[in-house]
């Protein structure tokens, strides 16, 4: 069935278009991606599709059997109304069977219950309730008469998301689902069961999203708006990027011949009198085309930036049985650990499980209850948190990032401005001189990651940076992270992100258990499907375990020890990159550059396993 229909669509604000003559169809079934950067007009084109905005030009058409649902980054709710009300929102007398059952259970009243269950019983409606209690339980919402102004930012995507996914399970006519960053403010359970609830059902979805592990799974087809066109690419993520990649080598190759062309007719309207004659004019007007072709530029959203990191000492932060409670909820019981050099360390669980706490007290912004918190001099954290920009005043881009320094310092001599570096993140020369209040959500979060970043910190804390990001800012963050040596802590409910940068986690369980897991995300999941026994909890261990393990090193010194149990964690990396490496040397499709530093790396990874291995036996036999 034929859905939509959209043929020369165009949209401007002022005079800078958005996209200009785009046109494109959407069948029954399709799951659509929509990637672009912020500000390129993706919200804007999901909001004509919903009939909640107009395009300056061209045709859309809606088929007349079609309902449009749309999910929005800011949703919106009838503030002095209860969850209950504003997810239920459908005068039917299905919906309001549920309604009445949801609420006398959540009340406890028995006689209230007993005459839902009848209605319920009469009008068939178990099936659907059954659909509702799973997306309710799985997006943890539970307090029903709880009213909407008294909920976080959090809660009410939470509800907005239980709302939409209802609205449409209801509908029994044919739906397209339009979504804006559903997956913003979930934790990765939540994430996964949308991904599956999503790539199960039978949707016709066009979706946007940073989250890749996501967009891969649940999307046969990625759009993307670039230079305010619109491209299309058949297939799931991987595929976009091999084309896209293709594309970027093509264009890159037709624009070199463009510069060709453009110089030698520059040449000649040089020499042309300032009366042009009719027979010219039309070299005069393809001259213009020529040049605007050969003026374009390909992004290149590889940043390769060696940063002079401010020197780390050998005592960075140790953390000593802290405890820390808020009334009858534990969030951190007898936590033990001491930061090294280099760590790159993950945080996962669930939403209010302590993730924030846990970092505001590491940040001093929070005191513990009990316990020891040393921290290094020569640290200096870079803290982004999910609180946004914090400015007194408005004021042009470079000017804001000018208050915090002049230029940023390379490791091999020299510095990058402060509008070099602005570049390097995506904010080109006529965006610098915009004012912050003009900046989009999306573009303010990249400004305020941007801003930490030149300080010039040495060991970075991420709370949930990749939300409201786009995929060209995403890459260019992976890339910096990826060089940057010092050390990071990373919450994400980004898998891919996640993946790419972290080599192992704390996994916050509730009640103030954290486990420590050596391996990324996807290792962890693996290893719980495979059930594998979970990693020694950090708070309190295993007495048993803890003696056989003293008893096994009894006669280890206590630097031994320590040392013995550091190459254990060493060893497991190294072997985890070296596995990395071989297979990137593999692929076949590294660039040159990469693949010289990727031969020298393998030698040294061998060299250091070598040691390491040489020494943990060493000291395994004098344990025994």
């Amino acid at each position: 069935m034929h859905y939509v229909s959209v043929d020369g669509l165009t949209k401007s604000f002022g005079i800078n278009p958005l996209f200009s003559n785009i046109s494109f169809h959407i069948e029954e079934g399709d799951k659509i991606a929509l990637v672009a950067r912020n500000g390129s007009g993706k919200t804007t084109l999901l909001k004509i599709l919903a009939g909640q905005e107009t395009g300056d030009e061209g045709k859309v058409w809606i088929n007349k059997d079609v309902d449009v649902v749309l999910f929005e980054q800011e949703p919106m709710f009838t503030e002095n109304e209860s969850v209950l009300n504003n997810i239920f929102f459908h005068d039917h007398p299905i919906i309001n069977a549920i309604k009445e059952y949801e609420a006398a259970a959540d009340e406890e009243n028995e006689g209230k219950l007993n005459a839902a269950i009848i209605k319920m019983d009469e009008l068939g409606a178990w099936n659907f309730e059954a659909k509702v209690k799973q997306v309710l339980g799985k997006l943890n919402i539970h307090h029903l008469h709880q009213t909407i102004s008294t909920l976080s930012g959090g809660q009410r995507k939470r509800v907005a998301l239980a709302k939409t996914l209802i609205d449409i399970g209801f509908e029994h006519k044919h739906v397209l689902l339009i979504m804006d960053e559903p997956t913003n403010h979930l934790d990765v359970e939540m994430v996964e069961w949308l991904e599956n609830y999503l790539s199960t059902q039978n949707t016709t979805l066009l979706l946007v999203t940073h989250d890749r592990y996501f967009l891969d799974a649940v999307c046969d087809e990625v759009w993307e708006m670039d230079d305010d066109k619109l491209s299309v690419y058949k297939g799931n993520y991987e595929n976009y990027l091999e084309k896209k990649a293709a594309k970027i080598e093509s264009d890159t190759a037709s624009i070199e011949k463009a510069r060709n062309t453009y110089r030698k007719e520059l040449e000649w309207m040089r020499k042309q009198p300032r009366a042009r004659t009719t027979k010219s004019k039309s070299r005069q007007d393809n001259f213009y085309e020529v040049e605007k072709k050969a003026k374009k530029q390909i992004a290149d959203e590889q940043l390769q930036l060696e940063m002079k990191m401010n020197r780390l000492g050998g005592k960075i932060a140790e953390l000593k049985k802290v405890y820390k409670n808020y009334g009858e909820k534990t969030i951190l019981k007898g936590f033990d650990y001491t930061f090294k050099k280099g760590d790159r360390i993950g945080i996962i669980g669930k939403n209010g499980t302590g993730k924030t706490t846990f970092l505001n007290i590491l940040l001093g912004l929070e005191n513990a209850d009990s316990g020891k918190i040393n921290i290094g001099d020569t640290v200096i954290f870079g803290n982004y948190s999910q609180q946004g920009l914090q400015i007194k005043e408005d004021v042009r881009v470079i000017e804001y990032v000018k208050s915090i320094a002049e230029n940023f310092p390379l490791a091999k001599g020299g510095s990058l401005s402060a509008a070099q570096f602005l570049e390097l993140f995506l904010f080109p020369p006529d965006k610098q001189y915009t004012y912050l209040s003009m900046l989009s959500g999306g573009e303010k979060k990249r400004l305020q990651l941007l801003t930490i970043l030149f300080r010039n910190p040495n060991f970075l804390i991420l709370d949930e940076p990749t939300n409201d990001l786009d995929l060209p800012t995403l890459g260019v963050l992976e890339n910096f992270l990826a060089e940057f040596q010092g050390c990071l802590i990373l919450v994400s409910h980004d898998r891919y992100f996640m993946d790419r940068l972290v080599n192992h986690l704390f996994v916050f369980e509730g009640d103030g258990v954290i486990r420590d897991f050596p391996g990324n995300y996807s290792q962890y999941r693996e290893s719980i499907a495979s059930n594998q026994q979970p990693p020694e909890t950090i708070s309190q261990k295993d007495e048993t375990t803890r003696q056989v393990s003293i008893e096994k090193k009894k006669q280890l010194s206590f630097k031994e020890k320590r040392e013995f149990e550091i190459l254990e964690k060493e060893i497991a990396a190294l072997t985890r990159e070296k596995e990395f490496v071989t297979h990137r040397l593999n692929s076949g499709n590294a660039p040159f550059e990469e693949l010289q530093q990727l031969s020298n790396r393998i030698g040294e990874v061998a060299r250091l396993l070598d040691e390491k291995e040489l020494r943990w036996l060493e000291l395994s036999e004098i344990a025994e």
